[in-house]
């Protein structure tokens, strides 16, 4: 017998992404950094010199750009050199998740972060057989699942109650909207075009339901593989229909490899612990 969940709280979009600017308030630091890292007048001097007023921010980028991920293990050893190793977009990443308090796992649902970091790192590994950058990508697999945490804070158990009772990536988006109007994808995708990013990370976010176009390919399989590693009783989808077959089952296992062996530093990295 299907569950019947409690009627969802009227979700306002408009409210909600007025809710991020309110946050954005209280951690200035941050907001200045998502103004001002697209802007052609900025530079990695300049850019380095903001962070520095966030010691907790300035320290994850920095811890990043030491990682296993950009291969300079303990090379980096200044702000400014960390900027220019991780790049703009991901500095610009970074104040995004601290803005949103994507950093606080307590008010986050489970596993957010190894589920994200997984889409993050798959997405970067495979960027290359896309014709995308890897840093892009993964900038675009750390921020996909905003949406799910903006939902889960407007509506913390009932969000709660609709993921368990969908088993599919496919069938929760589909509950999303018609809960909520609108899935978590699409409400990412709303954000992030607000604060200005560019169409190379908005579109993937729109089209990801769009199993014939090539818009939306690298972050479903991207998020396939995550469900691999990550959801228990996961039903594996073939690739190739994901991708329209620009993807073979047998390029897998090695990203799978890849991606275990550097998700929990990374997590680590972009939650500064």
């Amino acid at each position: 017998m299907p569950t019947t969940l409690a009627a969802a709280p009227a979700f306002d979009l408009e409210a909600v992404l007025a809710s991020i600017d309110t946050m954005a308030a209280q951690k200035p630091v941050a907001a200045q950094i998502v103004s001002i890292a697209n802007s052609d007048d900025t530079d990695a001097r300049t850019l380095a010199q903001t962070l520095a007023s966030d010691v907790a921010l300035a320290g994850r980028v920095m811890k990043l750009a030491n990682s296993a991920y950009f291969g300079m293990r303990g090379r980096v050893t200044s702000l400014q050199f960390a900027v220019t190793v991780v790049g703009f977009t991901t500095v610009r990443t970074m104040a995004t998740v601290a803005l949103t308090d994507l950093d606080d796992e307590s008010r986050l649902p489970a596993d957010f972060w190894r589920m994200s970091t997984c889409v993050a790192l798959g997405a970067s590994t495979l960027a290359p057989r896309f014709g995308e950058r890897p840093q892009d990508a993964l900038c675009l697999g750390l921020l996909a699942p905003l949406g799910v945490a903006l939902l889960h804070h407007n509506d913390s158990d009932g969000y709660a109650e609709l993921a368990a009772a969908e088993p599919t990536a496919v069938g929760l988006r589909a509950a999303e909207v018609r809960r909520y109007g609108i899935h978590a994808f699409r409400l990412t995708a709303v954000a992030l075009e607000q604060w200005g990013f560019p169409p190379s990370m908005v579109t993937p976010l729109s089209a990801v339901d769009d199993l014939a176009g090539v818009d939306g390919a690298l972050l479903r399989v991207a998020l396939e593989l995550a469900a691999r590693l990550t959801v228990e009783d996961h039903v594996p989808v073939p690739v190739e229909e994901l991708t329209s077959g620009q993807l073979r089952e047998d390029a897998v296992p090695p990203v799978l490899d890849k991606v275990r062996a550097e998700a929990d530093e990374l997590r680590l990295a972009m939650l500064g612990e």
